[in-house]
């Protein structure tokens, strides 16, 4: 019969408090007062740390970014005297609830991040609670060494975090007899406690336990309490605490025992900062063989594959993951690496071994001799061996994305965390897979069966129903049975991610009520007011109390220009897309968050707008709708590069969320200038095409120029781009028609703002390469223009019109299936993501989408084979557009084609970003964007190297930053042209309309003025 515990298991007595408004606002002004780092107590700050990526929300009372220890110590001594619980936080990722509460929290990630030192010799090193995990890795790989366990979260983590939470990961296992828990690699920390003492805990030998008992003071007396708490639970601590690999459940008092050295830091590791903040951390390395290689088992099912476990594990692999066909399904349905699942063996159940070694040939020898003992099984499972690092990585993706492949699945129910990684000891895997299926199943839940294999550590997240009262009591339900069946095998309710709130209620069934006792008396030990982090691991909320939805949960229906069609047409249901998981706050690699990567701040992460955006819908802490300051702040420096929907594990398309907002807000607030001059740069520049020469010359006029500048919000340090002397679509309807019949059918060449006022060469040259790909290059006489820069000022009345006029122009184009070919990167983006997103229903729309490529994307399609330009070295910055919604590495596959050696740089975001970098109040963060690692890059290319992007933004960033001209791809494949018709048969210049007679300038004056004039009088420069 199950035991169902009761829904809430605080005590009366532990229950906080709430502190006074007067109280916190006397708290604020004495931090502000008391130390050199961050404090923040404002709703928009509060309104981002609410919550982890846990099922729980809790609004903190503030937030402090300390600089140093100094400023922890200040920090504690002025919540102690106020009251105000405290709650030390890393990256913020946990899945349990434990990184949010009601309490100051303390955030280590900004300043107190640095690895402070590694002793090769001894194999140690000292870091600070915020470090990053691969910075540590990367810094100690140079000694050949690492730190084993490696979360899916290693970009991002933090040390401390790990530390609070006893991480594992994927490499865990690579240290065998010394188990996989951060915990077990824990040498020393320093400790602040909330009393005030600062204290350096490790192992204790019983002649360094009588010394400091002899001292007396509070350490002495702590240490004490703790000895004492030792001796009275010892023999229940050796009959009740579980021997498995991946124990994180409940406090480690295991490690207070004497034949384990009376280990006071590694006791304290998974406390999950309810007894002490940690200020420092010596932590234990382990030698990293320098070469490895993947075998991937394949089996009839994933519960085949839990069979093989222990003849897989006793080959000694370093890692070893299993994946079930839920998983590979789910990312087959949201288009997700279909190119590295298509490397998996025939199966319906995989094994992931991986084996390394200080040569490549150690490392294949170990996987074959495994290989060799398979194939001779009555059934031996498909089996690939891959040695080449593309494999291995793409294959690792696969068991990586597991958050992202099981989180907002077309066609199936939200699906969360919960019971998301218990553990049973390796060798009761096989046996704990089907009965959790089977419990799956009975209460009707869906949910992929994935994880740490190697250590029993089973992930998964499960459709629950966290918003109607049954569901709920259904969800608890379900997890006592889950509970109990998990320990009926000897296993841990948490095998990774600890307890927090989600788990900490069922501790009773897995220890029993003395031991949970014991786990109580070591928190007073540590934290007698009971002040860090309170009602988590003991004494905790209830697992349905603070549920981020629960039954309160109705945000308001709103009208929105977006359709969202992949959130059932709701924005509400947009906002709960983040899953908190924190791939946003990665400081290398890729391009999410560039104003994140330069700032380091919570806000900035496309994590921390979400929070916001899901907020604003409840109107707690935040004012509810559209006219939300604290939103319009915190989107203010989102560059709307599409980083977050090309990289975020569940496509947070912050960019569209940024225009929705922008467009109901500026309903009721006047816009900036920028907006005008930038956004409306469509007409600009057709008013400009009237008399370019002129309008050149009165910016290059320097008072006149700064004057305008100023007067359109645009940054004083930029230069304006220049007006072509004669626009693209002047040149191709004067040009005389190509001779000769084309062997392909006819192709649409977009003739965006871009590229046809300001550089009109890149169309010509994509013109003269598309004919030499046998196509008849077809440019839409009528004024026709996607809206680009409408979107990122919120002008998505203008867009719509504007994209409404290329549905009705290209409807014979769509229904002809004729290819429409664009240039610009981020106009082409609009074809095939924003067209979509506000016209989902619309067969044209849908077609175009279809139908519409870059430039590269067409040529690399139908294996276009350019000239050679044989000798000749670039370098490729991809455009943030193009890196998130279309093919990245067309442009790369071309280049190398015609005998370019491409390196691609993995810049991320120029900085640039459309208007974003010509803004005067964003320029700084801009350029910070692109001295990141773009323009560094581009200085150190040698001067006979071609710099290649086919951004206009990226083109200007670059030319403004480093002084280099850089070339669209389609100037490169122009110029292998040229110099093949050279060697040939002579140089063919293009064809060139006459030079447009420039009108006087007293009608140009007047036609701007009479355009201004009846576009203010008609409104449409105030919208």
């Amino acid at each position: 019969m199950v035991m169902l515990v009761p829904l809430r298991r605080g005590r009366d007595d532990r229950r906080q408090a709430p502190v006074a408004a007067h109280d916190i606002a006397d708290l604020e002004a004495e931090l502000r007062a008391a130390i050199s780092g961050e404090v923040r107590f404002d709703s928009e700050s509060r309104a981002v740390y609410s919550t982890d990526g846990s099922n729980y929300r809790q609004v903190p009372l503030g937030v402090v970014l300390p600089r140093s220890a100094g400023d922890v110590v200040a920090t504690v001594a002025a919540c102690r005297r106020h009251g105000a619980p405290v709650l030390p936080r890393g990256a913020g990722t946990s899945l349990a609830g434990q990184t949010c509460n009601v309490a100051v929290v303390l955030d280590f990630s900004k300043y107190m991040n640095r690895v402070l030192d590694i002793d090769p010799a001894r194999r140690l090193c000292r870091v600070q609670p915020g470090a990053l995990l691969d910075d540590l890795r990367g810094q100690a790989q140079r000694h050949g060494l690492t730190f084993a366990p490696d979360p899916s979260t290693h970009r991002w983590c933090t040390l401390g975090g790990m530390i609070g939470n006893n991480s594992c990961g994927v490499h865990s296992i690579m240290n065998g007899s010394s188990g996989g828990r951060t915990a077990d690699y824990v040498e020393e920390l320093t400790v602040l406690t909330y009393e005030g003492h600062v204290l350096r805990v490790g192992p204790t030998p019983d002649h360094e336990l009588d010394r400091i008992l002899g001292e007396g003071g509070p350490r002495g007396r702590l240490y004490a309490d703790l000895r004492a708490l030792r001796d009275r639970y010892a023999r229940l601590i050796r009959a009740r605490f579980p021997d498995l690999p991946r124990r994180v459940s409940g406090y480690n008092l295991d490690d207070l025992l004497p034949e384990k050295g009376f280990h006071v830091g590694r006791a304290l590791a998974g406390s999950e900062g309810t007894c002490v903040v940690v200020l420092e951390a010596l932590l234990r390395l382990i030698p990293s063989p320098r070469e490895r290689v993947l075998l991937v088992l394949g089996y009839p099912d994933v519960y085949s594959a839990g069979e093989h476990l222990v003849e897989v594990r006793g080959a000694g692999p370093s890692g070893l993951e299993g994946i079930d066909e839920q998983l590979v399904d789910f990312l087959g349905r949201k288009g997700l690496q279909r190119e590295a699942t298509g490397l998996l063996p025939e199966g319906r159940g995989w094994l992931m071994a991986e084996f390394r070694g200080e040569t490549r040939a150690e490392a294949r020898d170990r996987a074959r001799a495994l290989m060799s003992r398979l194939e001779r099984a009555r059934r031996p499972p498909a089996m690939r061996l891959c040695e080449e690092e593309g494999e291995q990585e793409q294959l690792w993706t696969v068991r990586e994305s597991g958050l992202a492949a099981t989180a907002h699945v077309p066609g199936m129910r939200e699906a969360w965390p919960g019971w998301e990684d218990s553990a049973v000891p390796p060798e009761r895997l096989a046996e704990y897979l089907p009965r959790l299926r089977g419990l799956l199943d009975r209460f009707g839940y869906k949910g992929s069966l994935y994880g740490h294999f190697g250590q029993g550590c089973v992930h998964t997240r499960i459709d629950f129903d966290l918003k109607t009262r049954p569901g709920i009591d259904r969800y608890l339900e379900f997890v006592n049975h889950a509970a109990d069946l998990v320990l009926s095998l000897g296993g841990s309710l948490s095998g990774e991610h600890g307890d927090g709130q989600a788990r900490a209620a069922l501790l009773t069934k897995m220890y029993g009520e003395e031991l949970v006792a014991a786990f109580r008396e070591f928190k007073a030990i540590w934290d007698p007011r009971w002040k860090m982090n309170p009602g988590k691991v003991v004494d905790p909320y209830g697992i349905d109390e603070n549920l981020r939805l629960g039954t309160g949960y109705d945000p308001p229906s709103l009208e929105t220009h977006f359709r969202y069609p992949n959130d059932h047409g709701s924005f509400a249901e947009a906002t709960l897309r983040c899953v908190g998981v924190g791939k946003c706050r990665k400081l290398d690699g890729g391009t999410m968050c560039p104003s994140y990567m330069v700032t380091r701040e919570e806000i900035h992460t496309t994590r921390g707008r979400a929070r916001l955006l899901f907020e604003m819908l409840q109107g707690e802490e935040t004012p509810l709708g559209w006219d939300n300051p604290d939103v319009r702040d915190a989107l203010d420096l989102c560059l709307a590069c599409k980083g977050c929907k090309g990289e975020c594990p569940v496509h947070v398309d912050m960019a569209t969320y940024k225009a929705e907002f922008l467009a109901h807000y500026y309903e009721h607030h006047r816009r900036p200038m920028a907006a005008y001059s930038m956004g409306l740069i469509r007409t600009w520049a057709r008013l400009a095409s009237l008399a370019p020469g002129l309008v050149n010359a009165v910016f290059r006029v320097p008072w006149l120029g700064a004057a305008l500048k100023r007067l359109g919000g645009i940054a004083p340090q930029r230069s304006m781009p220049t007006f072509a002397r004669r626009t693209f679509k002047r040149w191709f309807f004067a040009r005389p028609a190509p001779a000769g019949a084309r062997e392909r059918p006819p192709v649409i060449l977009w003739p965006d703002t871009f590229n046809d006022h300001f550089h009109p060469e890149v169309a010509v040259a994509a013109v003269e390469v598309l004919e030499d790909a046998g196509y008849r290059v077809i440019v839409p006489r009528r004024s026709l223009c996607c809206g680009r820069p409408l979107y990122d000022h919120g002008m998505l009345d203008r867009a719509k019109s504007a994209l409404r006029e290329i549905l009705d122009a290209l409807r014979p184009v769509a229904r002809a299936g004729i290819p429409v070919v664009g240039l610009e990167p981020s106009c082409v983006a609009v074809f095939r993501d924003e067209l979509g997103e506000l016209f989902p229903h619309d067969e044209t729309a849908r077609r175009l989408r279809e139908q519409t490529y870059l430039l590269s994307e067409l040529l690399d399609e139908i294996g276009y084979a350019p000239p050679r330009l044989d000798g000749e070295r670039a370098v490729l910055h991809g455009h943030c557009h193009q890196k998130a919604v279309l093919r990245s590495d067309a442009d790369a596959k071309l280049l190398r084609r015609a005998g370019v050696a491409c390196e691609v740089l993995d810049a991320g975001c120029c900085g640039m970003a459309g208007s974003f970098g010509y803004e005067a109040r964003h320029y700084e963060i801009s350029q910070a964007v692109g001295e990141r690692v773009l323009l560094p890059a581009v200085r150190r290319a040698g001067a006979g190297t071609l710099v290649v992007t086919s951004g206009f933004s990226c083109r200007g960033q670059i030319e403004e930053g480093t002084g280099r001209r850089p070339l669209h791809v389609a100037e490169v494949l122009h110029l292998a042209l040229r110099r093949s018709r050279r060697a040939g048969h002579g140089a063919m210049a293009p064809a060139r309309a006459p030079r447009p007679r420039a009108l006087p300038a007293a009608a140009v004056l007047l036609s701007a003025a009479l355009a201004l004039g009846i576009s203010w009088r008609r409104g449409w420069l105030r919208r």
